[in-house]
Order: structure tokens, then sequence, then C-alpha cells
């Protein structure tokens, strides 16, 4: 059976206006959505071959058509119209990312939340494990006689802190000398290395120094392991309940649980892809079975690479989203690109 012109024309008008009103799509609206110039019996006929094609699905509590993943597939490929954001879209996009960078995982926290509330959709965003991450800097900050604060920065500018307790007292005194030591001969090496120079200082610290920076040690190859995994942030997440699809407890919990609990599972990139749309049973979580998901890749700087997606029923505005998420993503290149900042504004030129 061919796909006829006619056939794509009306499998268009069907999935925009279910996209737009989320209810079955009645041979009497197409009929006027196309001016008249097409008979009801025809497009009768019509939905139904899309229907045998698998195009369209026909619930069984209505009369009307809507698109089946195959349909909004062939929608995203061949009809739908690309589009650019408006200038209130950008307007808000580079609001909610100017200013200058603090800790990475708050810019890239920050752009999904901005992505989520732009959407309308729950949003996640990735930081990209770099191949290596080394500690560019250790602080230690007395607390009392028995324990201190290890502050780690790595060289991707993430930043964390322990509370550590040691059974032989440390004094505010021996601090600094530890902390000197840590960034003189533990700093740009990798956590085996470090491994390997303390091992070497065994016999020429006492105790009193050497339980402690073997503490610090132990925390700083954390944070270097933990860095070097890649970071998923998720923001509005009940915005998905909004959806009529997801009005079911069932589905809603599954959705929930899997942006939460389970966002490892959430989609990313191949290698040099910037940008990709998976419908339904595209998705490999069962989760996202009954969803769809726009993700867009950004370039980080220093070998890393971020993501940014949403995630929404399968009748979402894939042009609209498709067009806000490539512009965050350029968004956010520009801003690791030049000096951690967007281009700056009039009134933040001093």
């Amino acid at each position: 059976m061919e796909l006829t012109d006619r056939k794509k024309q009306i499998l268009k008008v069907v999935t925009e206006r279910y996209i737009e009103t989320a209810e079955p799509v009645s041979s009497k609206f197409i009929a006027q959505a196309m001016g008249g110039s097409v008979s009801p019996a025809t497009i009768r006929n019509e939905l139904a071959d899309l229907v045998e094609m698998g195009y369209l699905e026909q619930p069984h509590t209505s009369a009307g058509r809507v698109p089946s993943p195959r349909g909004y597939r062939l929608y995203v490929n061949e009809l739908m119209e690309r589009r650019s954001i408006t200038a209130q879209e950008a307007g808000e996009i580079d609001a909610a990312l100017s200013g200058r960078m603090q800790a990475m995982e708050a810019v890239i926290t920050q752009a999904g939340q901005a992505a989520a509330a732009i959407a309308g959709y729950p949003a996640y965003s990735v930081a990209g494990a770099k191949r290596s991450v080394t500690v560019r800097r250790c602080d230690l900050l007395p607390v009392d006689a028995g324990s201190f604060i290890a502050v780690i920065m790595t060289d991707d500018s993430r930043v964390k802190s322990r509370l550590l307790r040691s059974d032989i007292p440390v004094t505010p005194g021996e601090l600094p000398a530890l902390a000197n030591l840590l960034n003189t001969h533990f700093t740009g090496i990798s956590a085996e290395e470090m491994g390997q120079k303390l091992m070497g200082l065994t016999t020429q610290l006492g105790a009193e120094l050497f339980m402690p920076l073997s503490q610090v040690i132990e925390f700083a190859g954390e944070v270097m392991d933990e860095n070097a995994r890649s970071q998923v942030y998720t923001s509005g997440q009940t915005q998905i309940l909004r959806q009529p699809e997801f009005q079911d407890l069932g589905r809603a919990n599954e959705m929930m649980r899997l942006l939460t609990d389970q966002t490892d599972r959430l989609p990313v990139l191949d290698e040099g892809t910037p940008m990709k749309i998976l419908i339904g049973p595209e998705n490999v979580s069962e989760a996202l079975k009954d969803a769809s998901v726009v993700v867009a890749s950004y370039d980080i700087g220093e070998n890393m690479r971020g993501l940014i997606g949403v995630v929404g029923p399968t009748r979402m505005d894939y042009a609209a989203v498709a067009a806000r998420l490539s512009y965050f993503a350029e968004s956010l290149t520009k801003m690791f690109g030049k000096n951690n900042q967007l281009p700056p504004k009039e009134d933040d030129i001093s």
C-alpha cells in the first residue's frame, strides 16, 4: 500500500492536532483542516489505510485517530516543520544561563531547570566524564583535636568536602604543613600514583601525619572516581504528572521512579551525535515505552561533553522542543568555551 502525499498530509494534520489537544482526531476535523478539498468518505478510507499501515491507531473508546510511534517517527523525519526559537525564548534561555559560572554542577543543574521550565516537561542534564580527573588543590580546616575538614578541588573545578576524624589528635598547627605536602606532591596525578607516593612516605612521616594524610588521600581518590563518572541531574519531574497520558497512577509511578531513582537509565548520545529524538518503543527503558525523549549535546571542553534532554509524552511538540534544546546546547558550548561566560549584555559591561 502506497503512502501517498494525501496520506502524509492527513497524518500531519492528525499528529499536530493530537499534540495540541491530547484528544483523538475525528475525520470531520481533518476535512475542515484540509479546507473541504477532500470528501469525508475519502478521508475515512485514508484513515483506515493509515491504521492498517501502522501510522495511526484508533482508541477503542473513540472514533477518532491518534498517531502511533511509527507515525510520530515519520512526522519527525519528513513532515515536521523545522522551527527557530522566538526572540522571547532566546532571551529567557540567555537570562537563565547568563553570568559567570560557579561550580560546574551548579551551571549544569541550572541549565536543566531552565530547560524544564521553558519546555514544560521534565528535563535532565549530564556532565560527561573526563578521561582522567586529578586533584588541583586541597585545603584542610581545623574543627577540634580529633577531626578536621578536607576540601578537595579537582581539575574540572568541582569541589567536595568531608569531615574526617582521626584516632591520632591533629593540632591546627599541623594542618598547614599537611596541606602543603598534599598540594606539593599529590596534585595533578592519578589516584594510583597518589597511592604509590603515599607508600613511599611511610618511613619518612610519623604516625601523627601519615594517618591523617592517608585519610585525605583516600577521600581524594573517592572524589576523583566519582567525578570521572557522568553526573545526571533531573529537574521538573512533577511536570510529567500534568500530562493526560500520565494520569494513570501506575504509569506515573514508573516514570517518577525513573526520573528520581534510576537516572542512569535515561538516554545518552553516541559520540559525535548533536541531537536525537527517541519515540516510544525506541527507548530502551521500559518506563519510557509510552514517552519520548529529545536529547542534545554540547561541548564542555577538556575532553568533556554534556547532554541536556527533555522527557515528555509521545505527542510532545517535537519541533518546538528540538529548537529550544538546540539553542540551549549552542549557548552552553559558548559559555564553557568563552571564559566560562555568555556574551555580556550591555548593562553588564563595566
